[in-house]
């Protein structure tokens, strides 16, 4: 009996009595049920209909309560110019941490094409088609301290399931999002003449909350619904129907599904990194179902979400793994990230999570601060051609899984010290230690962040350097140094002059990444980087200098 064949069996006989119905989803509580853990993992029923319908998108604040879009806009988004709409967002907190929510909040409900959500600086940062906006919370009482705040316009309404979405922070202090093939987008600011906006369609962009800078980071994929880091700060994007996962280097020109690159004296678009696809070959429409062959390659072409794993709650063999939805296999695939020259090779790992629930539809995967948290859009068909005759708008479940006994993080951020979110930036949990970075950030941008703290940022990097090359925490110190500014233009002699001591090539690559990233990059710096290209022997630090050379002038 085939692994596959294996693990459905085992589904149908932990649930006794689960039977499928033709004309509607199981219950909420049968929908879990149906899912199939390893052994040491617990599956719990976050939250459902009717409390919760259409989660699209979810985020978790400062504070582990998560932040839900409930998007009832697809498949007929609103007219550009629409007022109100009935999209929600949702906040959702499980205060007696048994995972299953225990309070829940409406903090807007009168949205227009959300699709996607992130948190940070004093409110929400919403993909709301054709914009990007930001929804203002600044004194956290959960009630909108006014009306959204259009960021960005332009990007493209009638591309159906191709729209803008993903928005996930970046290591870097930027926010990053991804946008589809069909999404014809002439991106800028409110007012932006034509002539001096950005075009994109599919690939992945990037937007700095503070300077609101907007750029695109890569081109190409198909309809790309999922971007993660890793614990080295390294992005992968998610894709349906060409290959499902991408490394994605700014600058990268990727394989499309169709269509010519933006620069069509491109010699060359990259290609995946997987060495594996989750279907059986043949035509990607050939996979739709799941099963079968299709099935025990992964379940089909089709694939939502992404999420890295970096807690300390999982055993150590899904530490930095990759998870994304197979929307049409019922499950998550998972895929192990190893270095490989200057990039990396995804190999596919024993999937997780099947559901033998024919209406489970997957879209969204978030670490949180007890495990991790999937979507079920929980519907039927393809979701590129739902119809307002077929679609069902009112179901939606958000599952928990967590492994052992669970382990509260009763952590807010917003109450610790400075020194204590310094202290956290060393924490193996990218959880904690990705607050505590972002929280950092957000301090410096609104000016309350001790000099006590600075100081002990600037001056203690180079003993943390020193005694721990090669650790997250090394990483964690130059990120935030760069979010806060101390990486300014005074210090880039300074920083080039220190990466040829540096022992980890990450970190020298990363010094050399956001080195170059400096809109004026002084001669004497030019020069010391070409002699870092003959000089370092390092694949990835090579690599760095390459794609850093795409911003000189």
């Amino acid at each position: 009996m085939t692994q596959y064949l294996k693990w459905m069996a085992a589904v149908f006989l932990a649930v006794p009595g689960l039977v499928f119905s033709a004309d509607g989803p199981l219950s909420p509580q049968e929908a879990r049920s149906s899912l199939q853990v390893p052994a040491g993992f617990r599956a719990t029923l976050f939250a459902g209909e009717p409390d919760v319908v259409q989660p699209m998108s979810i985020t978790f604040d400062h504070r582990g309560r998560m932040w839900v879009v409930e998007c009832r806009s697809y498949p007929s988004w609103r007219p550009a110019g629409t007022k109100e709409g009935t999209d929600r967002i949702l906040i959702l907190e499980d205060t007696n941490h048994d995972g299953e929510f225990d309070q829940r909040t409406v903090f807007f409900d009168k949205g227009v094409n959300f699709s996607s959500i992130e948190y940070g600086f004093g409110g929400v940062f919403v993909t709301a088609i054709p914009h990007l906006i930001f929804i203002p919370d600044a004194n956290g009482d959960d009630v909108p301290d006014g009306p959204a705040q259009i960021l960005l316009d332009g990007f493209d309404l009638m591309a159906k399931h191709n729209v803008a979405n993903g928005l996930t922070w970046g290591p870097d202090g930027w926010l990053y999002g991804c946008n589809g093939i069909l999404s014809n987008s002439r991106i800028g600011k409110p007012g932006t003449p034509d002539a001096d906006r950005t075009p994109m369609n599919c690939g992945i962009w990037r937007f700095h909350p503070v300077r609101q800078e907007f750029e695109v980071v890569a081109h190409g994929t198909t309809n790309p619904w999922g971007l993660a880091f890793d614990d080295r700060g390294e992005a992968f994007l998610t894709n349906c129907v060409i290959e499902h996962v991408f490394h994605v280097v700014p600058g990268s020109r990727f394989k499309r599904m169709f269509g010519q690159d933006f620069n069509p004296k491109t010699f060359e678009l990259m290609q995946t990194c997987a060495d594996h696809i989750h279907w059986a070959g043949g035509t990607w429409e050939g996979s739709r179902d799941g099963t079968g062959k299709h099935g025990e390659a992964g379940g089909g072409h089709a694939h939502s979400g992404a999420m890295i794993y970096l807690g300390d709650q999982f055993p150590a063999e899904y530490r930095n793994n990759l998870f994304t939805l197979n929307i049409h296999g019922q499950r998550l695939n998972r895929d192990k990230l190893e270095r490989k020259g200057s990039g990396y090779v995804a190999r596919h790992q024993t999937d997780f999570a099947p559901s033998s629930d024919k209406w489970f539809r997957g879209v969204c995967v978030k670490q949180g601060p007890d495990g991790i948290y999937f979507t079920d859009w929980s519907d039927t068909g393809e979701c590129h051609n739902y119809e307002e005759a077929t679609i069902h708008r009112d179901n939606g479940r958000i599952f928990q899984v967590a492994y052992g006994e669970q382990r509260p993080r009763a952590v807010d951020f917003a109450k610790l010290t400075d020194r204590d979110l310094i202290d956290m930036l060393g924490n193996r949990d990218g959880f904690l230690a990705n607050h505590a970075r972002r929280v950092l950030h957000e301090r410096a941008t609104n000016h309350t962040l001790t000099p006590a703290a600075v100081t002990q940022l600037t001056q203690g990097f180079a003993s943390v350097v020193a005694s721990e090359p090669h650790s997250t925490k090394a990483l964690q110190w130059l990120w935030t140094l760069h979010a806060i500014g101390e990486l300014s233009h005074a210090r880039l002699a300074e920083n080039v002059a220190r990466i040829k001591g540096i022992a980890d090539d990450t970190l020298r690559g990363w010094l050399v990444r956001l080195t170059m990233e400096a809109s004026k990059l002084s001669p004497e710096s030019q020069t010391e980087m070409a002699e870092l290209a003959r000089m370092d022997a390092s694949p990835y630090v090579r690599l760095q200098l390459a794609s850093g050379l795409q911003r000189l002038p």
